[in-house]
């Protein structure tokens, strides 16, 4: 509102993953679902890579089950999503920290998925885009002093993996997750390699919590709930440093309102810098001045919304 912007605004839900393969799961990734779109979430990926299967004798039947759960929640967001809306879908072929992918990996489950959602319709929309391994890992990886190791990441199987997805598929390219602690350099050789979609999230909340005016206060309230409410991911090996490093992502809800209400001048200072690394990324991964092709590829679509009932609550 501040800057004057008209248009579409693109968000995005990561991680509905499915972490066991149980119909209970499946549901409850379904009604995840479900909230995500009733908040302006069209742009979902679905995260079943969990349920592959390396013990099965052949990559296809592997995949199996990842393919034939992708496309049930697939066929499902296709029954429920707003009227005008085609809600964008991403795919997953591997779990991001495991090995890399593979050409195999990537057409059997393509295939199968294809497949399973032909038994529903002909014509039902599936993925735009398929998540893959190419050497990262979510936010990177920790190690026991809290520093992150380096990334070796897998260009030439990015680069590989995505034109095939373009030519023989359709789709937008592969996503690269786990992307945000690469070093500045790297982030040109992802348009080269035509890479549909990067995930970055984790330096922004790093640039937040370790920016020298960040509240030390409020940094160890927030650390003090996690090691409360996560404890349980607290995995034997772990220093304090690595467990605080992969959980402190979920502090920022449980403490919104305390991040909201932060001095001005603390917000004015972390939000600078963020800007400046949001400015490089858009000219880095070529898209910079790209409103023209928005506003002429993406129609407005008005759909109606109801009111969360804990703010009619708050407001009555």
């Amino acid at each position: 509102l501040r800057e004057g912007y008209r248009g579409p605004v693109f968000i995005q839900g990561d991680h509905f993953q499915v972490k066991k393969d149980t119909q209970e799961e499946i549901k409850n990734v379904k009604i995840f679902i479900k909230k995500s779109l009733k908040a302006g979430f069209y742009n979902i990926d679905l995260d079943t890579s969990t349920l592959v299967d390396l013990s099965k004798p052949t990559v296809y039947e592997q995949q199996r089950r990842n393919f034939e759960v992708a496309a049930e929640l697939a066929s499902f967001v296709r029954e429920i999503e707003p009227e005008g809306v085609v809600v964008s879908l991403g795919g997953e072929i591997g779990e991001i920290g495991g090995k890399n992918s593979t050409e195999e990996e990537l057409r059997a489950y393509l295939k199968g998925f294809k497949d399973e959602l032909n038994k529903v319709s002909l014509n039902i929309k599936g993925v735009s885009k398929i998540a893959i391994q190419t050497g990262t890992t979510h936010g990177g990886v920790p190690l026991p002093d809290g520093s992150i190791a380096e990334a070796n990441l897998d260009f030439e199987t990015l680069e590989k993996l995505s034109n095939i997805v373009i030519k023989d598929y359709g789709l937008a390219g592969c996503v690269q997750h786990g992307a945000s602690t690469l070093p500045s350099e790297a982030f040109y050789h992802f348009p080269r390699t035509k890479t549909a979609e990067v995930h970055l999230a984790t330096e922004y909340q790093n640039m937040i919590y370790d920016h020298p005016i960040f509240p030390e206060d409020l940094k160890k309230e927030v650390y003090g709930h996690l090691k409360k409410a996560h404890a349980n991911e607290w995995k034997e090996g772990q220093s304090e440093e690595q467990f605080i490093y992969k959980t402190r992502k979920k502090g920022f809800g449980p403490f919104k309102k305390k991040f909201w209400d932060l001095p001005e001048e603390v917000r004015e200072k972390i939000c600078q810098e963020l800007e400046e690394k949001f400015d490089f990324l858009f000219k880095e991964l070529g898209a910079a001045n790209t409103y023209a092709a928005v506003k002429e590829k993406i129609g407005q679509v008005y759909v109606q919304r109801q009111m969360p009932e804990a703010l009619k609550a708050r407001i009555s």
